[in-house]
């Protein structure tokens, strides 16, 4: 199974589809809307985590790697969801959350009871480093009523393992086994590039600490060791790692196949061109220069290093990149469209985030009440005591919070837009009646010009294989490459804003064929035009 020309679908299990009314989606309500899955052409589905959890971090706080939440169901719900995907040449890709275990796992629950052999799976100190947690605050926190410290990274209840430890690698390398062996064929490692402290932690005032403990050289050997251990034994099992502030240098040490670490990353560079000063709890028009810059940088030096990127404008952590980057009042079906070429038929594997394919937008909310995440409510209150008015703090929530995208999934007319019968555990928003799956696939554009998308993957090497060099670096508007794969060129523009613009295009192009393009057909003139968000894609 080549990964190149795969298509991976994310699905946030709370928001999908509710089958047993208690208002939050589950995994036989996932395995109901297969035959939609198999309709856009998807070749995989990621589940955000689907284990039991406390849930102060969503799930990413799992308290038992090899069970499933009763909240989504059942282990027979998922068999029977993995065997009716598997039916239909769908796989699954779980979420693997290795850094850290939630202070509720059972091996911090020994741990805090006195036992060494667990207290040796953290990372436990008598003098705290100056690291400052990634959900603000200091990264450590009392072990129990010992004159020791904890590492957590993230949130206080999320405790780092320890990687240095032999019995550590032992047991997650286990939960693979014990995954793969049930046919699990995709693995997304989360933050899995922060798994490898040094041995001696050391005060790093430098962003936050950071250096200290991102993309360390044992990372990789670490990953290394993971893949020979598990999954490198199955050429089909695709992997993912979630790469937090990494570098390009270190993605290609991740992906080179000759290292046996992951097929592909994740990086969010292009996700912070709309924050002001880097800073996430702000508002400003997105840069478009940075952003293609970027794509540019990544997409030439990954391919030039044999990498691979995953490719993605949308995630449960984002708010929906149709709000970021296109004006929607007017363009929101030309711009979806566009944004979804930009990626597709770039060097890289496409990912889709449910809802993405029909167009969906962030929910509008009216108020903070019905926001529900943690981030979301503690930087309103951040917001508010550094000075900001309740109006203000509100807007800059409205536009980054991370329930943006896990409003439930809009399906048809009905009460609750089909996720349900009951209130859901979001709210749904506000479009949810003119934007459904029911509404698209009878009179909309977007699912099946993504359903296209995926098709021409599948059919055309240069898209899966070729090589990428950037085409028109320093135009103003359009972001354009040039995939090469043998004899087959292709080269994919668009048009970032709701402005028409002409480029001259090169003559070797003009006798080429229009394989995709978000507006009725083209002529292939000298003088090309493209008009608001207008994506081409000339085949030679």
């Amino acid at each position: 199974m080549s990964f190149k020309d795969k298509v991976i679908y994310q699905i946030y299990p709370k928001s999908f589809l509710d089958t047993n009314q208690d208002g939050v989606g589950d995994l036989l309500g996932i395995q109901k809307k297969l035959p939609y899955l198999k309709k856009l052409g998807v070749d995989m589905l990621w589940l955000s985590p689907i284990y039991p959890s406390p849930q102060n971090d969503n799930g990413y706080d799992v308290a038992d790697y090899t069970a499933i939440n009763p909240l989504f169901g059942t282990m027979e719900d998922f068999e029977s969801l993995m065997a009716a995907a598997k039916d239909l040449n769908i796989e699954i890709m779980l979420d693997m959350v290795f850094n850290h275990v939630s202070t509720d796992h059972e091996w911090f629950q020994k741990a805090l009871a006195g036992e060494k052999k667990y207290q040796d799976y953290f990372i436990l100190r008598d003098q705290p480093t100056d690291w400052v947690s990634k959900f603000g605050g200091n990264a450590w926190a009392p072990f129990g009523d010992t004159d020791q410290y904890y590492l957590h990274l993230y949130d206080e209840t999320q405790a780092d393992l320890d990687w240095h430890n032999p019995a550590v690698r032992d047991e997650l390398f286990n939960v693979l086994r014990f995954w793969l062996d049930k046919g699990v064929k995709g693995f997304r490692f989360d933050v899995i590039n922060v798994i490898g402290k040094d041995q001696v932690l050391q005060d790093c005032p430098e962003n936050d600490g950071k250096p200290a403990y991102t993309d360390r050289p044992i990372n990789h050997e670490f990953i290394h060791m993971m893949n020979q251990a598990t999954f490198g034994h199955d050429p089909e099992v695709i992997t993912v790692g979630e790469m937090s502030s990494t570098t390009i240098e270190n993605c290609i040490l991740y992906t080179e196949p000759q290292r046996e670490e992951l097929n592909m990353t994740f990086n969010f560079h292009h996700l912070k061109v709309d924050y002001q000063d880097g800073k996430k709890w702000t508002q400003m028009p997105f840069d478009f220069e940075k952003l293609k810059e970027l794509f540019h940088s990544w997409g030439t030096q990954m391919s030039v290093g044999n990498g691979w990127n995953a490719l993605f404008w949308n995630n449960h952590d984002q708010p929906r990149a149709l709000n970021r980057f296109i004006e929607v009042a007017e363009y929101r079906v030309a711009g979806a469209k566009m944004l979804a070429s930009a990626i597709h038929l770039n060097r890289g594997t496409p990912y889709i985030y449910m809802g993405e394919e029909i167009g969906m937008l962030d929910p509008d909310f009216d108020s903070m009440a019905e926001y529900v995440d943690v981030e979301s409510l503690n930087a309103y209150q951040e917001l508010i005591a550094a000075g900001k008015t309740e109006k203000a703090a509100f807007e800059i929530v409205k536009a980054k919070s991370r329930d943006n995208s896990r409003t439930p999934m809009q399906w048809d007319q009905t009460t609750y837009s089909g996720f349900s019968e009951t209130t859901p555990w979001l709210p749904l928003g506000k479009t949810a009646d003119s934007i459904n799956v029911e509404k698209e696939l009878t009179e909309g554009s977007i699912f099946s010009y993504y359903q296209q998308l995926i098709q021409l993957r599948k059919e055309y090497p240069v898209i899966s294989e070729g090589t990428y060099q950037a085409f028109l670096a320093e135009h103003p508007a359009i972001y354009g490459y040039l995939r090469s794969y043998q004899d087959q060129e292709l080269l994919v523009l668009n048009n970032f804003f709701a402005e028409a613009v002409v480029i001259e295009l090169p003559e070797r192009f003009m006798k080429g064929e229009v394989l995709i393009n978000n507006y009725p057909a083209a002529e292939l003139t000298k003088e090309l035009v493209l008009k608001s968000y207008q994506s081409l894609a000339i085949y030679r």
